[in-house]
């Protein structure tokens, strides 16, 4: 049975001068001696005897250890009960009963525990406290149970103006592990009735926020005069997962407004800035993020910070790499030093190397980045892929990937990987039958689906099943622009133009991409809107201006935007 402390033990109070007499001694003595020659029943029984006698708090936790570490709950229970009835105003004693009866599962016993937990706590620590409840009830098995016991045991806290918004907003947190939204929702607007400016129960609302639970952002909004920048960055990115990038914008506008010093904001905004080809700006945004944050008090930097900085310098080579500068992209790759992102930044590394020619010394560089997980092994071999990939090298991209995947059978990303390199081949039924292989064995994963109804549209063959296959993708990946995308060219092809526009201007605006550029400006043509077609043309070369499809469309449609 594994007992572990939820929250920390809080101190105990001083006790009285102990009565441990000399008998008393040798009866915890011999209740060591015991617990030394592994029998822990007789250890238990001394000491939690002795306990009794003394009213000592070491000896009562010496006894419930003991209990504890013979995976005794029951005993360890006894012992802790007893310390809370010998000292009935001990905060540790009271918590090792609270913690005992979680460890055991018994959830409806923890309820006057609970209470008194929270009643013994110092009025300046009780909010505190309250918060660091919930992960301790969201694991037990009696999720249902345990959330009506925990709404009962704060129930005397709710309307207080001190801790009622936070009680409420743990309650709601327990309620959402038990699987009911519609009550976490209910107690987020609860916590922010008592106290709209308590960030608590504005984070269980934002958690909550999807396209399916409108009012929780309406409770997210609630909060938002009050809120302080970090929470406001937390809601900017929830944005941005439900591909709400306008709406982020414009909280990142607010943001540097209001709090212009703020780092984070910048580094956000130059990100979208990149995203969306504006590359002065970004680069601008960019350096202004890193200004802000090397002007910070000189303290040991906290690991966001060291991560911020890395994925500044991750853009601003992704920003150097479009404007065709190949010696500042290595140069910002270099300065990245956080363990996490350095076998990313080498590997991004090597992608430059290769662009330039070194194609063998670019393979052997990510061959000899280190291996400490699993997950760097997996991402040396996708990237090795990846790399001949993008340089057209599809039969040496063959070859390796059929090595690799015979090592790595339970790899399916190379299953992916290589079906993907058949289909550059032209090999087009052994890529369907790895793409059916994919999908018999991930079900769930829409990238199959998407690739292989995309392969078979853009060569006009079976276009009703590469449709179904899409909608699919589309149905395990709502909202994706690029699956999006494949459906519109697979719209296209059966000769839908009205339906391919709308889908295609959707994706374009939700992700501006060169591909769906290419897509978007061809069906545009075709459609006899060629000034529109240009304009898109031209929004994909500033994107990207070497991405295949898109070049391969202005060469076939005889198109110099």
């Amino acid at each position: 049975m594994g007992l572990h402390a939820q929250t920390a033990s809080p101190p105990e109070p001083v006790a009285k001068r102990s009565a441990l007499t000399a008998p008393l001694f040798y009866e915890i003595l011999l209740g060591e001696l015991n617990a030394r020659a592994q029998e822990p029943g007789a250890a238990f029984s001394l000491m939690l005897d002795a306990a009794q006698k003394s009213r000592d708090p070491a000896v009562f936790k010496r006894a419930v250890q003991i209990a504890l570490q013979a995976r005794s709950g029951e005993s360890a229970l006894q012992a802790a009960k007893a310390w809370r009835l010998a000292l009935p105003d001990s905060r540790e004693a009271n918590h090792f009963v609270l913690q005992i009866l979680l460890g055991l599962n018994r959830v409806a016993d923890t309820l006057e525990p609970l209470k008194r937990e929270i009643a013994l706590a110092p009025a300046k620590d009780r909010r505190d406290l309250i918060w660091s409840l919930p992960p301790a009830f969201e694991r037990l098995g009696e999720r249902h149970l345990a959330a009506l016991t925990f709404q009962k045991a704060l129930a005397n806290w709710l309307n207080d103006p001190a801790v009622g918004a936070t009680a409420w907003a743990s309650i709601g947190r327990v309620w959402l592990a038990a699987g009911d939204k519609t009550k976490a929702l209910e107690a987020a607007a609860k916590g922010l009735a008592v106290d709209a400016k308590s960030e608590h129960p504005a984070l269980l609302a934002l958690s909550l926020m999807s396209p399916e639970t409108p009012s929780a952002e309406l409770l997210v909004k609630k909060h938002l005069p009050h809120a302080r920048p970090p929470y406001r960055m937390a809601y900017i990115k929830a944005l941005l997962r439900n591909q709400r990038e306008d709406d982020a914008k414009r909280e990142l506008q607010r943001i540097r407004t209001q709090t212009p010093d703020y780092a984070d904001a910048w580094l956000i905004d130059g990100a979208l800035a990149l995203q969306a080809g504006q590359l002065d700006l970004a680069e601008q945004q960019l350096q202004q993020y890193l200004a802000l944050v090397d002007a910070a008090p000189a303290e040991p930097p906290h690991a966001d910070t060291q991560r911020g900085r890395s994925q500044a310098f991750f853009s601003l080579s992704e920003l150097a790499v479009k404007r065709q500068d190949l010696t500042s992209a290595q140069n910002w790759l270099q300065r990245v030093d956080t363990p996490e992102d350095m076998p990313r930044a080498q590997i991004r590394r090597a992608a430059l190397m290769a662009q330039q020619g070194q194609v063998d010394d670019a393979i052997n560089l990510i061959r000899g980045l280190p291996e400490n997980s699993d997950a760097d092994v997996r991402l040396k071999r996708t990237a090795e892929a990846q790399l001949l990939r993008d340089n057209k090298l599809f039969e040496r991209a063959r070859d390796r990937l059929q090595t690799l995947a015979a090592q790595y059978p339970e790899d399916l990303d190379l299953v992916y990987e290589l079906a993907m390199a058949h289909e550059k081949l032209g090999n087009l039924p052994e890529m369907e039958r790895l793409l059916r292989q994919l999908i018999a064995a991930k079900p769930d994963d829409p990238h199959a689906y998407n690739a292989l109804g995309y392969s078979l549209a853009d060569r006009n063959l079976r276009l009703p099943e590469a449709i179904a296959l899409i909608n699919k993708a589309l149905e395990l990946a709502p909202k994706d622009p690029f699956i999006i995308d494949s459906l519109a060219w697979a719209q296209f092809r059966s000769g839908n133009l009205a339906e391919a526009l709308r889908l295609l201007k959707g994706a374009f605006s939700d992700r501006p991409d060169a591909e769906i550029a290419a897509h978007l400006g061809e069906v545009l043509w075709v459609a006899n809107q060629q000034q529109e077609a240009l304009e898109v043309f031209r929004a994909g070369l500033k994107l990207n201006p070497d991405n295949d499809t898109l070049t391969e469309t202005l060469k076939r449609l005889r198109v110099s935007p």
